[in-house]
């Protein structure tokens, strides 16, 4: 693999250690190529969290620009964590950093216009309460209010990562993930009249 955005390879990834991220980085400083099995492993995923962000006209050129950070970053990460979400999610985050504005306008669009730009076919299955209701006038409005960090630890937790995980994704605690979480839905909460949408099941906050 060169120096370029890694594109989905042709790699077995069922191989003996294809549950494990970290062995599969490991590898692909041998062998450049086996890094395009992270790609195809997660880049679905980091795709329709920068979707969820931004818009899906942004989506591809970050996905490729997260993955190659990866691919460029690979030397340097931390073989003990086997599971490459929270980094890849952390690497996608900051470029989303970049693009502060652009991101509360694509809130503050949804909810002027009830419209989603993202949300995803019936068919498919989404991945987080957030993206499922995201057509909400004010669920987007609450969203777009949040400052950066409770919206980087809302919508990551919504994502599906873990508060440890959310943690290492932003180089923070996972009490500080908790605390800002709590503020978050608290904002979201006031702001759909006691509803949760971040909590599957749950019409409130405890």
């Amino acid at each position: 693999m060169t120096d370029t955005a890694p594109q989905a390879s042709g790699y077995d990834a069922a191989g003996p250690d294809a549950s494990d991220d970290a062995a599969l980085i490991t590898r692909s400083l041998r062998t450049p190529d086996c890094f395009g099995a992270l790609f195809d492993r997660h880049a679905p995923a980091i795709s329709r969290y920068i979707t969820r962000r931004l818009g899906p006209d942004a989506a591809d050129d970050l996905v490729a620009e997260t993955f190659l950070a990866a691919f460029r970053r690979r030397g340097r990460y931390d073989a003990a964590q086997a599971d490459a979400r929270p980094w890849l999610y952390g690497i996608a985050t900051r470029l989303i950093g970049r693009h502060r504005r652009d991101e509360v306008r694509f809130f503050r669009a949804i909810a002027r216009t009830g419209v989603d730009p993202a949300a995803e076919p019936v068919a498919d299955q989404v991945t987080d309460r957030v993206a499922a209701q995201a057509a909400s006038r004010e669920l987007a409005a609450a969203v777009a209010a949040l400052s950066r960090a409770q919206r980087d630890v809302l919508l990551l937790v919504a994502s599906g990562l873990s508060y440890q995980e959310a943690g290492l994704a932003l180089g923070v605690p996972a009490g500080t993930v908790s605390s800002r979480l709590a503020r978050a839905r608290r904002k979201v909460r006031e702001a759909l009249g006691g509803q949760d949408p971040t909590r599957p099941g749950r019409d409130s906050l405890e």
